[in-house]
């Protein structure tokens, strides 16, 4: 094994170790490599992309992005940053199930050690697949991912309520049929509430991710903790938190003539320090501490 496939290997076992922890733990969303080394410095164990936020930095909205456009994105992200890297890889990047291994190969190819697969089809008329296909599809990047010589870690998202069909039974049910085909981690984004949160984790066996970052989900890390989530991700709330910050100053500016919003960016130096690769044998912390 080489360098590259030890550190791969060394990345993605303790990825896979994460999700066996008694307490949840955060990844966090960079959408380049300079916010992946941000978000290294700061601590975090892992780190997952962001399609969306990818898309909104090029220009384009969610979903419009070539497979090879993702994982160019994502293997610079990995080179950034010496902590594991799951990734959005939104619906395999195709219709057959031999297309969304195809994907999970160019993956881990790039050097991610996870990705997720969604059961959405990009159709506004019919957003989510049938599950008999949903799950030929995740038993597929399930086969692939097995096939590699580290442990490649499969996230299965049901999509109903980020599509807009709030069908919390058929989300469960969704679940406990990729959990059957093999996916280690159970993805449903945009949970209502603490019921319905609790009630996923429930059902299932596998750790769950779940989406934060709306104002309308005020819990916490703990609290999550207590209805049996293992995994928090913040997809693309990071990004468009930055964009919250370019909208304000530059309407401070057109409308006001003023730049008070200086006094919130990282200073020059402190930005510059932050770019520098964070070895394992370094303290890892942020240089504003």
């Amino acid at each position: 094994m080489n360098r590259s496939a030890t550190d791969q290997y060394r990345r993605a076992a303790t990825f896979h170790k994460l999700h066996e922890g008694p307490d949840p733990f955060v990844v966090p969303n960079p959408w380049d490599a300079g916010t992946a080394r941000i978000l290294t410095r700061l601590g975090f164990p892992a780190l997952a992309t962001t399609g969306a936020g990818l898309a909104h930095g090029l220009g384009q909205p969610d979903g419009s992005l070539a497979r090879e456009t993702i994982l160019g994105n994502a293997r610079s992200i990995v080179a950034a940053t010496t902590l594991p890297v799951t990734a959005d890889l939104e619906s395999g990047f195709g219709d057959t199930p031999e297309e969304v291994a195809e994907t999970i190969r160019r993956a881990a190819a790039a050097g991610l050690v996870g990705g997720s697969i969604e059961d959405s089809t990009g159709r506004a008329d019919d957003p989510v697949r049938p599950l008999e296909e949903a799950v030929e599809r995740v038993a597929a990047a399930v086969a692939a991912a097995r096939e590699l010589d580290f442990p490649f870690t499969v996230t299965a998202r049901a999509e109903n309520f980020f599509q807009g069909r709030p069908d919390l039974p058929d989300t469960i049910r969704r679940l406990k049929a990729y959990e059957a085909a093999g996916a280690d981690v159970l993805y449903a984004p945009a949970l209502p509430d603490a019921d319905a949160i609790r009630a996923v984790c429930s059902s299932v066996g596998r750790p769950v991710n779940v989406l934060m970052g709306s104002p309308a989900l005020p819990l916490t890390v703990a609290e999550l903790g207590t209805l049996g989530v293992r995994r928090i991700s913040v997809g693309s709330a990071l990004s468009r938190a930055a964009l919250g910050a370019v909208v304000c100053a530059a309407k401070e500016i057109r409308d006001f003539g003023t730049f008070g919003f200086g006094a919130d960016a990282v200073p020059y130096p402190e930005a510059n320090k932050m770019m520098a690769l964070v070895h394992p044998a370094d303290p890892e912390s942020d240089p504003a501490r």
